[in-house]
């Protein structure tokens, strides 16, 4: 029996851990001990709680409730949170998924008193180190034990960076073993989808129909946090359902709602709030999310994740965002890198609306990439 600390954070971090939890649950429970630890990071209920009660995973055994703050100032509370709990579990591995704040804290507190790191998303990179999270990866990349990257990009990407992908032997922080295992989110997306018709009424209850809507999320800082971005972004979308006349349908980040009023101007946020073009939605759940990006006939946003989503259920994607760590998606022409300019926007809309991507390639694995992670642990 070997026992696991996974340490989540942020709302994608606890949908990632839905699947090594239950495959742990239904396949290793006689051969693996998984304490989970929550640091607080999204202490939102609607953007943490709420998904941990509908996937199903175990209550956390510790949160740490750091909740907002600085980037110093919330690793510094979770590093010596985790520190503490580590000690007193003692575990064979601390697992993190990502790239956040607390993914970064978490394996810097174990490697520092010689837990083996397991990191779950390994060998992702965007190239621009004026992201927060491109720090968090590669600094957690470069003290992991146990590597599992998602494609084959993150895998020549750690090899480009030293890291032997072939070895297989005693691992530790040193000679690390690299592992291509598939991507946890595709294990989730083909076990939920399932059931999510049956557990989301999202497209009824705002009368979105299969096809006559196009799905949008913003809630990365550097497009939330600047005016001039966030006014062409909006713009943009007002602009899109004025050429599709499809709406806009808009699940709204805490970090996005918070600032809409302060960096929109006064005409065009009255504009958005009138919701002619845009639909503005809370937070929503996981399987509501499912459902929309199900229903929707084209993907807008600067998320990694629903880049993901979005290619699982076979739906174009232009990404908001000047570059991307999911590049096969690019690659087979069922995606598009546009950042805010309202020019390519509108150019990737025409195009994937004329000739929309027919072809997916399998390139996020089998879906059974937690029960590979788990054997390898084991």
């Amino acid at each position: 029996m070997i026992k696991i600390v996974t340490l989540i954070g942020a709302r994608p971090q606890i949908i990632k851990a839905a699947a090594l939890s239950r495959t742990i649950k239904q396949q290793f429970s006689t051969r693996i001990t998984e304490v989970i630890v929550h640091t607080g990071q999204h202490y939102d209920a609607n953007m943490s709680k709420v998904f941990i009660d509908q996937l199903a995973i175990p209550q956390p055994d510790y949160n740490l409730n750091v909740g907002s703050g600085s980037h110093g100032k919330q690793t510094a509370r979770m590093l010596e949170g985790v520190e503490d709990i580590l000690l007193n579990e003692k575990p064979d591995y601390l697992l993190v998924y990502g790239d956040t704040n607390s993914t970064l804290a978490g394996a810097l507190a174990a490697v520092k008193i010689h837990v083996p790191v397991v990191h779950v998303e390994a060998g992702l990179r965007s190239f621009n180190k004026s992201m927060p999270e491109e720090i968090n990866r590669i600094a957690c990349d470069h003290v992991s034990t146990l590597l599992f990257t998602p494609t084959l990009a993150g895998l020549k990407n750690l090899q480009h960076e030293g890291f032997n992908t072939d070895f297989r032997g005693n691992y530790t922080s040193d000679k690390p073993g690299v592992f291509h295992c598939g991507d946890v989110m595709y294990d989730n997306s083909l076990y939920f989808s399932k059931f999510s018709a049956n557990h989301s009424t999202v497209c009824h209850d705002y009368h979105r129909v299969p096809d006559g809507f196009i799905l949008c999320t913003i809630h990365r800082d550097n497009n939330t946090d600047e005016p001039g971005k966030l006014e062409a972004l909006f713009s943009t979308l007002v602009r899109v359902f004025e050429i599709t006349g499809k709406k806009v349908v808009l699940p709204l980040h805490p970090r996005t709602a918070n600032v809409l009023e302060r960096n929109l101007s006064s005409a065009l946020y009255r504009k958005v709030r009138q919701g002619s073009a845009i639909t503005l939605l809370p937070p929503v759940s996981f399987f509501d999310m499912i459902e929309l990006e199900r229903n929707c006939s084209l993907v807008m946003t600067d998320s990694g994740g629903v880049q993901k989503e979005a290619y699982f259920f076979r739906k174009p994607v232009i990404i908001l965002r000047n570059e991307t760590e999911w590049v096969e998606i690019v690659e087979a022409g069922a995606g598009r890198v546009c950042g805010t300019r309202h020019e390519d926007i509108l150019a990737a809309l025409e195009t994937f609306t004329q000739t929309p991507p027919v072809e997916f390639p399998d390139i996020f694995g089998d879906g059974k990439a937690a029960e590979f992670i788990c054997n390898t642990m084991l």
